[in-house]
């Protein structure tokens, strides 16, 4: 293990996370000192921040100041690892993102003071391109993909990682940034448990007092919570008394990496400013940055009402957490414990059948707790219940018609119906929700439509990869002509979770193949 110089709670008093709330910080961001709001957050202070600030109050007024000048004086540029890797366009995709892994790996972090890094004591695996730190949903579908060439070392690594978090933070934040500490992403922890059990017989046991941790974060403020529409934090009650959950960030301001956009959304809105920043945050939680799911009207950003919203997805997920905390109870011969989790866990399916399923259109949705009533966007968000084995085979077959009938294009499944130009919508495809679906199809027997998936987004990325030599972090399904979609920042390669259903996908091809 490597030795991390100082504690996450040292860390945060030195680089001062109110310094994303200052004068200079703000006008750095709107004057577009740097191509994109995150290169200033990830640069590295050369001296106290406390120091820094005072200097540019001083002077800031005075004839002939320079804002670059002063932030070049002050702030060392991000380091990005060095390499001379080049795509070797004879290789195979496949052999391509073999030897890619050592390119996206990065070494256990020494601590640096100033930095806004939160080190991590093992070695892990970015995503590529600008996300040159852990991220944490996309890191499940990364340790897929490893665990397709038996990677067990750097799994092993990841899960420490993530279990260190957990211990040191009390959840496992967005990324391993301070500028990411007021907010999580979907939980996947107990599911990457769930494949280290494949190695590891008793992970639910070993990691059981992590995954309560974690639970608790979510769970936190629950008892406050007494009545049918009152909401506290992550936790919600519905009108049958069932407690669920929402995304929730806890800030109030512009996100730090995506300051100048934020702003300029609250410029435009010109409403609850505080209220329209935390619904942004919250729905950067939520991994879907951004989706009509969000948006009240459907279209326009500046509606985004994400903590009105209880999430299909984030519900089966802790559904999911509650069932796996419940067998590492069961493990230790905690029956109580386990008998609690067990039930919270039924409770909380029971209320996504009632308030998530809609038997007229034949699937998944979204619930307004405020507006009381089920969101009209379709999303794949709607095949969590498939995924995690939390739907009936009858309810199943009927979202896999309503799949293939609406989501289905030539280069996989489309994210929703609707193109807002946002990249959580139509006409963008992203991996991990091609996996989901596909698996989710595979646990009910439903094959022939999870296969037809699987091998239209396989000839997509494969397609892309021989005309580039990349793989992208979303796909255009609807034009597979082009390179890859549209969103909110320019397109990445890399692609950690990319490559991971990449991998995994081609694996189950090569399974079906020798046991026909």
């Amino acid at each position: 293990m490597a030795t991390v110089g100082c504690s996450v709670k040292e860390q945060k008093q030195t680089t001062s996370v109110d310094f994303y709330t200052s004068s200079l910080f703000h006008e750095v961001q709107l004057n577009v000192i740097f191509p994109d709001s995150k290169t200033f957050v990830d640069c590295t202070p050369k001296r106290d921040l406390s120091e820094i600030l005072t200097d540019y109050n001083q002077q800031k007024e005075k004839p002939g100041f320079e804002l670059k000048k002063f932030v070049d004086e002050n702030f060392d540029l991000p380091v990005r690892p060095k390499t001379t890797y080049a795509t070797d366009t004879t290789l195979t995709m496949e052999e391509h993102l073999t030897r890619l892994w050592p390119v996206l790996t990065r070494k256990a972090d020494h601590a640096e003071p100033r930095s806004s890094l939160i080190p991590l004591p093992y070695d892990y695996v970015v995503p590529g391109g600008r996300f040159s730190e852990i991220y944490y949903w996309d890191s499940y579908f990364t340790i897929l993909g490893l665990k397709s060439q038996k990677r067990y070392d750097l799994i092993q690594s990841m899960v420490k990682n993530f279990a260190h978090l957990i211990d040191t933070l009390g959840f496992i934040p967005n990324g391993n940034r301070n500028y990411y500490l007021t907010r999580s992403q979907p939980p996947f922890f107990s599911l990457i448990i769930r494949e280290l059990e494949d190695y590891d017989s008793l992970a639910a046991d070993h990691y059981l007092d992590a995954m309560v941790k974690e639970y608790k974060f979510w769970m936190a403020g629950a008892d406050s919570v007494k009545k049918p529409g009152d909401a506290v934090q992550h936790v919600v009650m519905l009108t049958d008394g069932t407690l669920v959950n929402r995304y929730f960030d806890k800030g109030e301001s512009p996100r730090p990496e995506a300051y100048k956009e934020d702003y300029a959304l609250a410029q435009k809105q010109n409403g609850d400013a505080k209220k329209l920043y935390r619904d942004i945050r919250s729905a950067a939680e939520s991994g879907w940055d951004f989706s009509s799911r969000w948006l009240r009207d459907g279209k326009s950003l500046e509606t985004i009402h994400t903590t009105d919203i209880i999430p299909v997805d984030l519900n089966c997920l802790l559904a999911h957490l509650e069932m796996m905390i419940a067998k590492g109870y069961t493990l230790r011969g905690d029956k109580q414990s386990a008998s609690e989790y067990t039930k919270q866990s039924k409770d909380r399916r029971r209320a996504i059948s009632t308030f998530c399923w809609d038997a007229e259109t034949n699937f998944y949705y979204d619930y307004d707790f405020v507006e009381g009533k089920r969101k009209n966007v379709k999303s794949l968000a709607g095949i969590y219940p498939l995924f995690l084995q939390m739907s009936s085979a009858d309810i199943a077959e009927k979202v896999s018609v309503t799949l293939e009938k609406e989501f289905l294009e030539p280069g996989g499944l489309i994210t929703t119906l609707t193109d807002t130009h946002q990249q959580w919508d139509a006409p963008n495809g992203w991996a991990p929700l091609q996996w989901m679906t596909y698996k989710g199809l595979k646990n009910y027997q439903i094959d022939k439509l999870a296969d037809n998936i699987r091998n239209r987004w396989l000839r997509q990325n494969i397609r892309v990869y021989e005309a580039t030599g990349k793989m992208m972090e979303k796909y255009n399904v609807m034009d597979t002509t082009l390179i890859a979609g549209g969103g909110e920042y320019p397109n990445q390669d890399g692609f950690g979770w990319t490559n991971g259903v990449a991998l995994t996908f081609a694996k189950e091809i090569t399974y079906q193949l020798h046991n026909r």
